[in-house]
């Protein structure tokens, strides 16, 4: 046999396999048969594989199909959930989370082209950094620290450097919290240079704001107070909270002066006054924040001796705790609670 023709049998009966797997597949729900029984053991493999092919193709297809309305959907999804974790809390939302990351990651892995992946991509950044620190909020520090890093290989994909200095900023508290202040002060930093000049001024002032807070917690009061001035010169004026190049980010002055008196609380400074003027003009809706910004109250209460009012705070504190079942803030409050 010449090798031509070699080729055209070899061809032939590849094709006559691909066939046959092609109507077992049909056949076997209808027979009620295996593949063994309808086409033989030598031909099993080959039905494994072309049902292994197809599958593949059809989540490509699939991912293709993601096109932007697909995304805005995705990123609508997230921001619901960012309204309801603001509100009630992470402890409930778990299952949600884990399945809409799971979408996201699903389309993502099965996108082809750079198109269709960057978009699918950033959305999946800002929901891995949403889950993070759900997920920090909750107690689950591994689950954090592994979806922070989900979001930032998301956002390196996306090329968005504004999401990968968010997710990077953010898994500095994991450190914090681990008791490596340090190395979160250094990590905080790092964030800033990766956004450089392509950050936003309202990141940019969030970024310094966490720098000043890490900085507090760090035993660093003089790189604290220039962190704060910083992020005081670059916030934008007036009374918008949203950046709309990033949704994850909530800072206006009021909101800053609640994390400066925070910082200064962490100092030791007499913060009362801030935190009181930062209380006055919180949302209402911001339920954790306005636990963590009590809990701020208790401490700078306590470092003048007002026992009594820093009993109050830390009462509504864990009052609003509880219900937003915020492990993270619980272990803050009892820590106060114990102090002298």
């Amino acid at each position: 046999m010449t090798a031509s023709l070699r080729v055209y049998v070899s061809e032939w009966e590849n094709g006559r396999r691909r066939l046959s797997a092609r109507f077992a597949a049909i056949l076997r729900p209808l027979l009620g048969l295996t593949d063994a029984e309808l086409l033989g053991p030598d031909e099993t493999e080959v039905v494994s594989l072309v049902d292994g092919y197809d599958d593949l193709i059809g989540r490509i297809d699939s991912a293709r199909d993601v096109g932007l309305s697909m995304v805005k959907t995705f990123t609508d999804q997230t921001e619901l959930l960012r309204t309801m974790d603001r509100q009630m809390g992470a402890a409930g939302l778990v299952d949600q989370m884990t399945g809409h990351l799971a979408r996201l990651e699903e389309a993502l892995t099965f996108a082809v082209l750079s198109e269709t992946r960057r978009p699918i991509a950033r959305a999946l950044a800002a929901a891995a950094t949403l889950a993070a620190w759900q997920a920090l909020d909750a107690g689950a520090v591994d689950r954090a620290w592994r979806n922070y890093e989900l979001a930032k290989r998301a956002a390196q994909e996306a090329g968005e450097p504004m999401y990968l200095a968010h997710a990077m900023a953010e898994q500095a508290y994991v450190l914090c919290d681990a008791g490596r202040p340090e190395t979160a002060v250094a990590l905080v930093r790092e964030a800033q240079r990766s956004g450089g000049s392509r950050t936003s001024p309202r990141l940019q002032a969030w970024l310094y704001a966490a720098e000043a807070e890490l900085c507090a917690k760090a035993g660093l009061p003089d790189d604290c107070r220039r962190a704060l001035a910083k992020a005081a010169a670059v916030l934008p004026p007036g009374e918008d909270v949203r950046d709309p190049d990033m949704l994850s980010i909530f800072l206006n002055g009021a909101h800053l002066t609640r994390w400066r008196g925070n910082a200064l609380a962490l100092l030791g400074d007499d913060a009362v006054s801030s935190l009181y003027a930062a209380l006055g003009t919180l949302d209402s809706t911001f339920i954790r924040a306005e636990s963590g910004l009590r809990c701020d109250l208790a401490q700078a209460h306590l470092a003048r001796g007002e026992y009594d009012q820093a009993q109050e705070q830390l009462r509504n504190a864990r009052r609003l705790a509880s219900r937003t079942g915020s492990v993270r803030q619980r272990r803050r409050i009892d820590q106060l609670t114990q102090r002298p």
